[in-house]
């Protein structure tokens, strides 16, 4: 039984590559498009934050929280959001079976782990100005030194610790910036300045 009516190529647009004319994409100019005139317009009439851009092409942009700030002294670990295996953003959150099969976990480098005196799976506080995640530690060499990963979409989990407030739930929206992203307005979690320490 067929449940959906889907083709799956093997060759990514195959029938665009054989004969482009006949299969044009969905892009204005039919073809695979470099430079984005869409883009181009949007960062002609857009009004963005200072240090914002949009670009027409692919290029590298430095942006807030990213290694080389001032703040890197202080939070040198850069930490991005991911989309784990265990929820759709946060749906599912709420099954327990679900997170033991798929736990949030701090993936981090054993370069830095190490220097911190981190070994895997322990409890691990990671904090910057915003706020402070508890999780364990995921030591691995498959993510870069410098470099670290909580899985989105975890339910915010306060608790008050030695007076300040810690979330337990492993949220990474608790360090990321309410400053929205350039193009999509969407919450900037790719890039935060962090520090880790054993809890």
């Amino acid at each position: 039984m067929q449940l959906f009516n889907v083709k799956w190529d093997r060759i990514m647009f195959e029938d665009f590559r054989r004969d482009p004319a006949k299969h044009p994409l969905k892009t204005p100019s039919g073809k695979i498009e470099i430079c984005s005139s869409q883009l181009a317009h949007l960062a002609e009439t857009w009004k963005l934050p200072e240090g914002d851009v949009i670009s027409a092409l692919p290029k590298f942009v430095r942006t807030w929280d990213m290694p080389g700030d001032d703040k890197a002294g202080k939070y040198p670990l850069q930490c991005f959001g991911y989309h784990g295996h265990g929820r759709t953003h946060s749906t599912f959150h709420n099954l327990p079976w679900l997170r033991e099969v798929h736990p949030d976990t701090v993936t981090m480098n054993p370069i830095d782990a190490e220097a911190r005196g981190i070994a895997d799976g322990d409890k691990v506080e990671v904090f910057n100005d915003r706020g402070s995640v508890l999780l364990p530690a995921r030591v691995t060499n498959r993510i870069i030194p410098g470099v670290c990963a909580i899985p989105q979409g975890a339910w915010y989990t306060p608790v008050v610790q030695a007076g300040r407030t810690v979330d337990v739930g492993g949220c990474i929206n608790t360090l990321t910036s309410h400053r929205p992203s350039p193009l999509a307005k969407g919450n900037p979690q790719h890039t935060n300045l962090v520090e880790i320490r054993k809890a």
